[in-house]
């Protein structure tokens, strides 16, 4: 083994914001997105989106819940067949996790190059070429990089890795920072509705298992390298559901990870499970009105075993008890099911709710963070889905599922 060669970023970091929220999908109404969703429409919310000249309502960014939770820094870093190194470095001083950029990938057959964390606890394995591709991030500030290859030194400069950036994650202190300071910021009424009621899933393993069980089909998102949502599988097959604004195009897929099995293992410690990482595949349908894409991961194999949620075959009904598993700012799975605003349980307000466009949504107090955007919203009674969440603002909001069903029902 030779000697490593290290990849750190420097002083002049440079933020990448991911400007998600305005991204059109394939099946939008279009529309700008500028003020709060505050009202509840007095129509039937079906009739008022079959006609396609549903007008978009204004929307407050800020309600979208998409936050940094880590930056991009540009790199120059190389292990070429003709290089004598074969192992390199990339580390970010305190990071929360390290994410390197492929800029291009290319191997002989049997060749392969792995990104590991130090200890080797945490691998991943690409042994097919590739061109702009975000490998696998590694938990803690440090990545190693490392070419395999069958034959010796020497070699063409043009075969090998190169890194071109590297996704840097904030702690698990500054995220929680961010939190707080977007809540301080923002209006009165914050996703948050009355202290904060979610719950590590490992809370309720004894006294709800029905419901711990539905959370294990949520996955956690980390979309480009430092935004965060939530997701969910839907049906048996390689079928998967967040929001639009968390991502639209097939590009943005393929450059998301997917955790599944992200649970503390006990109650109150912040001992976590190791997750499943796959990466996203395609993106089958999105809609801005309805707020929702539906996509595919790799590997789906290795996923399989999380199992699935349903969606409703009628609507939610006002005052009917619901809970949200999701990963509020990245966190292992919370669900929020408790809500002292409404006496006790979580329970629908509104059964009809303006959202993107009126009358699409239902509205709740269960208690949400950004990284919640995607998460379903399920009945106490069914534990099945009623709504696809997407926005905060208290009464919080999600997409009522009988109109996303309608749409994509025969795709699942």
């Amino acid at each position: 083994m030779r000697n490593p060669r290290t990849g750190q970023r420097g002083p002049d970091r440079k933020r990448r914001k991911l400007l998600l929220a305005a991204a059109a999908g394939s099946i939008a109404l279009g529309g700008a997105a500028v003020v709060v969703p505050s009202a509840f429409a007095e129509e039937d919310p079906v009739s008022a989106l079959l006609d396609d000249t549903a007008a978009m309502l204004p929307v407050d960014d800020d309600l979208l819940g998409l936050v940094d939770v880590g930056e991009v820094a540009e790199l120059s870093e190389s292990l070429t067949y003709a290089d004598e190194a074969d192992i390199l470095k990339v580390s970010g001083p305190d990071a929360g996790y390290v994410k390197v950029h492929f800029e291009r990938l290319l191997l002989n057959t049997g060749d392969f190059v792995t990104v590991s964390s130090p200890d080797g606890a945490e691998s991943y394995r690409y042994d097919q070429s590739m061109i702009d591709a975000w490998a696998t991030s590694i938990t803690g500030d440090t990545a190693v990089v490392e070419l395999h290859r069958e034959s010796g030194g020497g070699g063409s400069s043009a075969l090998g890795v190169l890194i071109d950036k590297a996704a840097y994650g904030f702690t698990a202190d500054e995220v929680d920072g961010l939190a707080r300071q977007r809540a301080d910021n923002a209006r009165p009424e914050e996703s948050i509705c009355e202290g904060d009621e979610k719950r590590a899933s490992a809370c309720y393993r004894t006294s709800h298992p029905e419901v711990v069980a539905r959370a294990e089909p949520v996955a956690r998102l980390l979309i480009d390298g430092t935004v965060l949502c939530t997701a969910f599988r839907v049906g048996e097959g390689n079928r998967l559901l967040t929001n639009h604004h968390c991502f639209t195009e097939t590009e943005e897929a393929q450059g998301t990870e997917v955790w599944f099995g992200y649970d503390c293992t006990v109650c109150g410690a912040d001992i976590t499970n190791a997750p499943v990482k796959v990466q996203g595949s395609e993106v089958l349908a999105t809609s801005k009105s309805l707020d929702y894409t539906l996509f595919t991961v790799d590997d789906f194999e290795r996923v399989e075993e999380f199992g699935y949620l349903e969606l409703a075959d009628r609507p939610a009904r006002s005052g009917e008890a619901i809970y949200i598993p999701q990963h509020p700012a990245g966190r292992p799975t919370e669900i929020a099911m408790e809500s002292s605003v409404d006496g006790g349980n979580c329970v629908v307000k509104h059964e009809t709710y303006d959202g993107y466009v009126a009358g699409s949504d239902i509205s709740y107090y269960c208690d949400t963070e950004f990284g919640s955007s995607g998460s379903p919203v399920l009945s106490r009674d069914t534990h099945e889905v009623v709504a696809l969440h997407h926005f905060g603002g208290c009464p919080n909001s999600g997409v009522n599922v009988q109109l996303i069903k309608n749409e994509i029902g025969r795709m699942i």
